[in-house]
């Protein structure tokens, strides 16, 4: 039998170490789960556990992002749905996740019960948790807004997460008190209430103005994690390479582009062991809410990648990320023509005119 290579050593040993953590996790709990327990069922020492993953949280987080990411692929709804039909059926399939007064206190059923303590344990994890939650809101808002057009949703939306994270709070911690069709039918509300949601254009004293710029854009190969299938980056539009504490910027970059315009939103992080798993994570969750909820052509043009190495990041001429990351690039005829850099990088490349710049042979 032929020798594996290093890579593919590594790569065996991760994948045991998920199986065997997601086993002691399911069995013991996270709080009771132990690393050496789980390098015992993995077979491998525990030097090679934090080889792979720097602590429990963290592999805890890509347990749960590995298992959201092998379910978040359900058949679409049937087309037609109004607003209020979607944000009913997203609803219903939040909390036809959470745990039942009558389930086990550990089994998968209960296996990310830990997941909002451990969010809230470290302020690393609480403010970008809170940048996803608003870049998960600003996607189902963006969606609801394509069944009734007309208005922003957005604050429709952070309603509405708001209503199920509760719910999913209170099922783990007091079992049996939930009703679940009464908080769907109250999401159901929601999609009619009018919370004077009105977008108003950022006007920021020190927004960087874009720079014009003639440079090659050949970004390498991803995943839309919104749609769960491979990026459309050739064409023209919008990049924004964001770090996890401005997520919320990517919608400066969907308001200020031209109706119809491309918009990617590239997610970096300083912190990929941990942070990175927790971002695919929530987006895969979400992709799995809305492709129970939404029908194909309601889905938001916006597409997220999340950008672990950061190749799409350096093809975008941005070597260096943080969770502080906010650039943006405009791309015409797969070359980069402005880009600009800061805090309201997004508003600027998104709302810069094309100016003639002078093409490289």
């Amino acid at each position: 039998m032929a020798r594996l290579t290093r890579a593919q050593t590594q790569e065996r040993n991760r994948a045991k170490v998920l199986a065997a953590a997601r086993d002691e996790f399911t069995t013991r709990g996270f709080r009771d789960a132990r690393i050496d327990d789980i390098a015992d069922r993995a077979e491998l020492t525990r030097g090679a556990v934090y080889s792979n993953f720097p602590g429990k949280r963290a592999l805890y987080f890509a347990v749960l992002a590995q298992d959201a990411e092998r379910a978040a692929d359900p058949p679409h709804p049937e087309p037609g749905r109004t607003a209020r039909q979607a944000l009913g059926a997203f609803a219903r399939a939040w909390v036809a996740r959470l745990p039942l007064a009558t389930d086990q206190q550990y089994g998968p059923a209960r296996l990310g019960v830990d997941l909002m303590p451990e969010v809230l344990a470290d302020e690393r994890t609480r403010r970008p948790f809170a940048q996803l939650t608003k870049l998960q809101a600003i996607l189902l808002g963006l969606a609801l807004e394509r069944l009734s057009p007309g208005g922003r949703l957005v604050r429709v939306a952070e309603t509405a997460l708001t209503t199920l994270h509760g719910a999913s709070r209170l099922a783990a911690a007091a079992p049996g008190f939930l009703e679940p069709f009464n908080v769907v039918r109250a999401c159901e509300q929601l999609a009619e209430l009018d919370l004077g949601d009105v977008w108003q254009p950022a006007h920021l004293p020190h927004v960087p103005r874009a720079r014009p710029a003639a440079e090659p854009w050949s970004p390498p190969p991803a995943l839309d994690a919104v749609r769960g299938e491979p990026a459309r980056l050739i064409g023209d539009g919008v990049v924004a390479i964001l770090g996890l504490h401005r997520l919320g910027a990517v919608e400066e970059a969907v308001r200020a582009s031209p109706p119809g315009a491309a918009v990617t939103a590239v997610l970096v992080t300083s912190a990929p062991d941990e942070l990175a798993p927790l971002t695919r994570l929530l987006l895969a969750e979400l992709r799995a809410f809305l492709r129970q909820a939404f029908p194909p052509a309601a889905f938001p043009q916006l597409q997220v990648v999340c950008d672990e190495p950061g190749v799409l990041a350096a093809a975008a001429g941005v070597p260096a990320v943080s969770d502080e990351t906010e650039t943006a690039v405009r791309v015409e005829g797969r070359r980069i023509v402005a880009r600009a850099d800061g805090y309201g990088a997004c508003h600027a490349a998104a709302s810069s005119q094309s100016a003639p710049v002078r093409r490289q042979a």
